[in-house]
């Protein structure tokens, strides 16, 4: 289980019924509810979501030479 931080206890807690969520910048996110009291908890995750990745695919023919592209 995820491990994040609770304000209303303000320690370390393990996140309970965690979700995992994409922002709307494309982060990673945890989200759930503090075990002892309740609490939601959410946790940013490092780096961007993997739909959100550049595609590491060269260029076509037609993206480099838009001249050449009608004939």
């Amino acid at each position: 289980m995820p491990e994040g931080y609770c304000v209303r206890c303000k320690a370390k807690k393990e996140i309970a019924d965690s979700v995992e969520e994409t922002m709307k910048n494309g982060r990673r996110a945890i989200k759930g509810r503090c075990p002892v009291c309740g609490t939601v908890m959410f946790k940013i995750l490092g780096g961007k979501a993997s739909a959100s990745r550049p595609s590491t695919e060269p260029p076509s023919e037609s993206a480099l030479n838009p001249s050449n592209a009608g004939s």
